[in-house]
């Protein structure tokens, strides 16, 4: 299954716009219990996630998330405790330790987010723990306890993100969220420079976002025609017996670049216009 592209958070004390999200063209609609409810509203926002998740036909689209409070408080614990049967997956904010994850009660698969000079340390432990589905970077808080200001150091930081879920088999890492919502050429140009680095998909916080990362992430002509020569000659090879793969041009490729081949090509199809 080809990972998600588009993640829209919705906040949890906004039970009207619900529907709206799912409704939204989103692969995953998060469900936010954290940094954008107000620590008055977050009881009643926990209520509303778990009335909604009730409330939700059975295999319904689009995927909920539901990214709760920080699991080392009692709040967050709680949060767990209600929603962790009933979404499809639990985000977990300022991870920082694999052991953290041991024990935590629920069947839902957990995404670790690693928002912290410590999480970054641990990156590669955490993505191996047997309950992570995958990880994300908190990029904002991470800036801000380190200091950064240069995008080659956040670069840094992303990479060993990316290699260290890629070493646990997990999906990619999708891209944090774009603050302004009406930069829409900044948005487009970080989805393509955080491809580049191995980066898949993005979360949002507005739909007129959702757009706009579909089409960053979406294989250009050029990729699409190289990924269909390259899956053309692997057929021809396989037809004719052979056991390598021969390109017009008489370079050879292997069964690593075959495979992306055709990943690129069910993701043009998936993005088609």
């Amino acid at each position: 299954m080809i990972a998600p592209v588009t993640w829209l958070y919705v906040p949890g004390d906004r039970p009207e716009r619900f529907a709206k999200a799912a409704a939204s063209g989103a692969d995953v609609v998060i469900i936010d219990l954290e940094d954008a409810v107000a620590p008055a509203g977050k009881d009643a926002a926990r209520a509303n996630a778990v009335a909604y998740l009730r409330g939700r036909e059975a295999a319904a689209e689009p995927r909920i998330h539901v990214r709760v409070n920080d699991v080392a408080t009692d709040r967050g614990r709680a949060d767990l405790a209600a929603v962790g049967e009933l979404a499809d997956a639990v985000r977990l904010p300022k991870v920082e330790s694999a052991a953290a994850l041991d024990g935590l009660p629920g069947a839902a698969p957990l995404y670790a987010l690693l928002e912290s000079a410590a999480g970054i340390v641990e990156a590669r432990a955490v993505a191996a723990h047997p309950r992570v589905a995958g990880v994300a970077l908190g990029e904002q808080d991470l800036a801000a306890e380190l200091s950064i200001t240069d995008e080659s150091a956040v670069n840094h930081l992303r990479l060993q993100v990316v290699l260290a879920a890629a070493a646990a088999g997990l999906p990619p890492v999708p891209m944090s969220v774009h603050p302004d919502v009406k930069d829409e050429d900044g948005l487009l140009a970080s989805c393509r420079a955080g491809r580049a680095l191995g980066l898949f998909g993005r979360t949002a916080i507005h739909p007129r976002q959702l757009p706009v990362i579909r089409r960053a992430f979406r294989p250009g002509e050029e990729e699409r025609a190289r990924a269909a020569e390259i899956v053309q000659a692997a057929e021809a090879a396989e037809r004719a017996g052979a056991g390598a793969v021969a390109l017009p041009d008489g370079r050879f490729v292997d069964a690593p670049i075959v495979a992306k081949a055709r990943r690129v090509l069910d993701l043009a199809r998936r993005l088609a216009d």
